[in-house]
């Protein structure tokens, strides 16, 4: 299947820009990889894959290096100008073909029911609707797809949760690349139709004081209508 991709060349106008939080995420995010030991919980977001594979939100592309070898495809959707360039360059480093487009998850530019799995790899928090973009990703699956994610949302205490509203409604948003704090994707997952299976909850760092941003959910989903399923 051929997509309309950056690798052609030719400019394209994006709905979501954010330069210096990607030029900020960017540096930070590589620095996480050991420090907060990402690049563990990114093995074990994607071990197992096979097949073609859709990754929504793939910032940077670090998540790339990290496909086994039985993915046939990752065809992997960036909205953001700078992080997509830089996804571009991990793509060519990466040991599975990874084709990087320009898209939202909100309107995703492939055909239904054209890839096995769908990575969510912390793109829901900043989604401008949850509840569309979720419903893309059962579009794009073909029946018992799978969808593996890890999402932050929200977590803690009492003290903690009115932190994070509180953000949400104030500057965060306006900081972090419209970033929410206090989402819940596991209760989004499920009211989207999605039939969960094991996920747990992850704190990270998972030493030292938790911050608004720690509370995490790592775990799989199956597009519900998969034969003989419910």
């Amino acid at each position: 299947m051929r997509l309309l991709s950056t690798r052609s060349g030719r400019p394209a106008r994006s709905p979501v820009h954010h330069p210096l939080f990607a030029r900020s995420y960017a540096r930070l995010s590589v620095g996480a990889e050991s420090r907060l030991g990402m690049a563990g919980v990114r093995e074990r977001l994607l071990a197992g894959l096979s097949g073609r594979v859709i990754e929504i939100g793939a910032g940077n592309g670090l998540n790339f290096r990290h496909y086994p070898g039985a993915v046939a495809e990752v065809v992997a959707i960036e909205p953001e100008p700078l992080l997509r360039q830089l996804a571009l360059r991990a793509a060519v480093r990466a040991e599975v073909p990874v084709d990087v487009v320009p898209g939202t998850a909100e309107a995703l530019p492939v055909k239904s029911e054209a890839f096995d799995a769908a990575v969510l790899s912390l793109v829901l928090c900043s989604v401008r609707d949850v509840e569309r973009a979720l419903g893309e990703v059962r579009r794009v699956l073909r029946p018992g797809g799978e969808v593996r994610f890890f999402e932050h949302g929200r977590g803690g205490g009492r003290v903690m949760t009115l932190t994070q509203h509180a953000l949400d409604r104030t500057v965060w948003p306006v900081l972090a690349g419209g970033c929410h704090l206090s989402r819940e994707p596991v209760a989004a997952l499920r009211a989207a139709g999605f039939r969960l299976g094991p996920h747990r909850r992850v704190l990270l760092p998972e030493k030292g004081p938790a911050l608004p941003t720690s509370y995490c959910a790592l775990g799989v989903a199956w597009r519900p209508d998969e034969p003989g399923g419910s």
